[in-house]
């Protein structure tokens, strides 16, 4: 099996989960090796994403050790078998690696929850608007940079448009609605595009009103992603230096407790509406 230089997260993830199960079995790189019949340098490569896993390799580590979890077993077999190339693929060496990985994480998400506090939400971002968060970032990009970072985020929606749309929920602080990204116009077509996504079936807006005070991660924006089965949960967060990605349950934990906290603090999804509507108005 051929190498990678460098896996995407999807790939390190599979590998990571391998080794997790390696440790929990108690087992050493020596006997998992000897397991598969190659050497301890190969089995680490493939806990790294580097060299991939066959589905073969899979069920005979997850037999000896002794993994009873069939559906978590069959999760992993599938992340490995899926070798078709995804639509993000056609940016790939034109727009960083984190960008690409956010639309896979994406696309093989059961369900996706995002809090957003500064802007619309990626997924529900009008042309205009987006080429504006872009264009507020430093160092600045090229207007080349810009355009494409702009395709591909509008490239990332078509979710909602395949046979089965992606759940979506997106927590957005009041705050995120006031801030004219673009200017007034461009913000209040934002908005109302919000507003009209946000009747569909598989999107649902909820507002955090600022009455609401302080909240937990109020800090910055993330992405929750449900994997096929709970121990593939993968947690997206924004940084100023690219996304960063954790599937580390504490971690896990901690960011379902404070979307479970903005579930119960934002206002009912037709109220959100309202909010977003009168906000447009008031622009």
């Amino acid at each position: 099996m051929a190498t990678r230089n460098t896996p995407t997260e999807r790939q390190k993830r599979l590998g990571a989960e391998l080794r997790k199960m390696r440790l929990a079995a108690g087992a050493t790189t020596e006997y998992a090796a000897g397991l598969l019949g190659i050497d301890r340098t190969r089995l680490s490569n493939m806990e790294s994403g580097i060299r991939p896993f066959s589905a073969e390799r899979i069920h005979t580590l997850a037999c000896n050790y002794s993994c009873a979890e069939q559906s978590y077993v069959t999760a992993l077999v599938t992340m490995a078998e899926g070798k078709e190339r995804g639509w993000w693929e056609q940016y790939r060496g034109t727009l960083p690696a984190g960008l690409l990985d956010i639309a896979e994480l994406e696309w093989h998400a059961s369900r996706v929850r995002t809090a957003q506090i500064m802007h619309a939400p990626g997924l529900l971002q009008t042309e205009d608007y987006a080429r504006a968060v872009f264009a507020a970032v430093l160092p600045p990009l090229s207007r080349l940079e810009v355009e494409l970072r702009v395709a591909h985020r509008m490239e990332r929606q078509q979710v909602f448009d395949r046979a089965a749309p992606l759940p979506y929920v997106a927590y957005v602080h009041e705050a995120a609605l006031r801030m004219p990204y673009g200017g007034t116009e461009v913000t209040r077509r934002q908005l109302d595009h919000l507003a009209t996504q946000s009747e569909r079936d598989s999107i649902d807006v909820r507002v955090i009103p600022t009455s609401v005070g302080g909240f937990p991660g109020a800090g910055h924006a993330l992405l929750y992603a449900d994997g096929t089965v709970p121990q593939l949960d993968t947690v997206q967060l924004d940084s100023a230096h690219g996304p960063e990605f954790t599937g580390a349950e504490a971690q896990l934990t901690k960011y379902r407790t404070h979307l479970d906290w903005m579930e119960h603090a934002a206002l009912p999804s037709a109220a959100s509406r309202d909010v977003v509507r009168n906000v447009a108005r008031e622009l």
